[in-house]
């Protein structure tokens, strides 16, 4: 600490120089305003987990001829992974559709019924059997009055008996396979037609179930973290092909002493700070304590849910299985200070503000002021913070990321607001600086 007070007055002699022959610099500022009755904060060590962690398998037995990603590849949902040969299973869909066409050939054939040439043939049959039965009988009846007169012998009788019997059956069925034709096919025969179809349309859509999950893919967005096939390997259902965590957001997952589970809140802020990204600062929230912990240390799992943060190659700065520090609250203070977090710079030795302190009282004018401070819990938009600050103190929110110390500033309003005071408890109060003090 004392080290980077020493680079930082180094600094402050120099800086008159540097920004003599430039501008003001342009800043929004808001002040260090004062809590009372809070929960202080204290220090958990945690790890960083995934939201979402899936590790992918494969529904069916295949050789791998294609996979498509590497470790640490984003993918999106439904994004192959892995493909397997399904040569064979193409062949068999193309005679499952070929089969399912002639299914549906046959059944709308006894659908249709029958067409209008069958129906006209079977009215001539009908007709030629009626003409044929009408000759018959008019011959039996001359017959008959012949044979009364003795004029023909009565085997010709009974001759033209049979012969008008067999023209009057020939006749019937005519006229039933007449009527057959025009009621068309049997219910029954077009219900087993389309139980036929539709066992046809059952075998395409297995087939094709079985040749999409030959294609490997992931269920949500995210990173691949770890390969488990390669081209050309045969993989059996069930076998593993790649895991994919999903990093959009976070769980930082943190040992709490039983003795101070009563000061987390689920839903309260909580500040994270990741020793391998020094010059980043997270807040999270806390979503979960789990009501079982370690018998031997007392311990409970407490989660902070953590949006996280891209750099400029949109690949995620905090990882799954990083090591974290988390601030909670575990015990209450009369009052303490707080300061907004847009004010915090970080990437230092220490956190750093600026304050803003004006030529004069209302003055746009001003220079800007080192401060190191150190951080404690996180109330809303606000750091709890200790280090020579003072209630109503003006710190930069906007601009801060390029000053240096005693640079020449020229304070306007807050493009997107100042912060406002955290939310109180029952019974406390904040004090914020005079009217006069007021960011302008």
């Amino acid at each position: 600490m004392r080290i980077a007070l020493i680079a930082i007055c180094l600094v402050a002699t120099t800086a008159n120089a540097v920004f003599a022959q430039g501008g003001p610099a342009i800043v929004s500022v808001s002040p260090v305003v004062v809590r009372q009755n809070v929960e202080a904060g204290q220090s958990f060590v945690g790890h960083v987990h995934p939201i979402r962690r899936s590790v992918i398998g494969s529904a069916v037995d295949g050789r791998v001829v294609e996979f498509k990603v590497n470790a640490g590849d984003y993918v999106t949902a439904k994004q192959p992974l892995a493909q397997l040969l399904t040569k064979q299973l193409e062949i068999q869909i193309a005679a499952a559709e070929a089969d399912l066409k002639l299914k549906t050939s046959e059944l709308q054939e006894l659908q249709n019924g029958a067409r209008p040439e069958e129906k006209r043939e079977a009215n001539a049959k009908m007709a030629a059997a009626q003409a044929a039965y009408d000759y018959v009988q008019l011959k039996l009846q001359r017959t008959k009055a012949l044979f009364e007169r003795n004029a023909v012998s009565e085997d010709q009788l009974q001759d033209d008996m049979s012969k008008a019997l067999a023209a009057a059956q020939m006749y019937e069925a005519a006229k039933a396979a007449h009527d057959l034709v025009l009621a068309g096919p049997r219910v029954e025969k077009i219900a087993q037609a389309q139980a036929r179809e539709l066992m046809a349309v059952e075998e395409v859509n297995r087939l094709k179930d079985l040749l999409m999950k030959h294609t490997i893919t992931t269920p949500f967005e995210g990173y691949v973290v770890a390969e488990h096939t390669e081209v050309g390997q045969w993989i059996k259902s069930g076998e593993l092909v790649a895991e994919v965590e999903e990093l959009t957001e976070l769980e930082v997952e943190a040992q709490v002493l039983e003795n101070y589970l009563d000061f987390v809140k689920l839903g309260s802020n909580a500040r994270i700070e990741i020793p391998a990204l020094p010059g980043q600062l997270f807040v999270g929230q806390v979503s979960a304590v789990v009501p079982r912990g370690d018998p031997r240390s007392r311990n409970f799992p407490v989660k902070i849910r953590l949006k996280n943060k891209f750099d400029s190659s949109n690949h995620p700065l905090v990882k799954s299985g990083m090591f974290a520090r988390v601030w909670l609250p575990v015990e209450r203070r009369e009052s303490v200070l707080l300061i907004p977090q847009d004010a915090v710079v970080m990437g230092g030795p220490v956190p750093i503000v600026y304050a803003a302190v004006r030529d004069a009282a209302g003055a746009e004018t001003a220079k800007a002021k080192l401060i190191p401070v150190t951080l404690g819990s996180a109330f809303d938009e606000y750091f709890e913070a200790s280090g020579p600050l003072e209630p109503g103190m003006e710190l930069v929110i906007e601009g801060n990321e390029r000053l240096r110390p005693e640079q020449p500033i020229r304070i306007v309003a807050a493009s997107r607001g100042a912060p406002t005071p955290a939310a109180q408890p029952a019974g406390a109060t904040t004090q914020l600086p005079a009217p006069g003090n007021r960011p302008q």
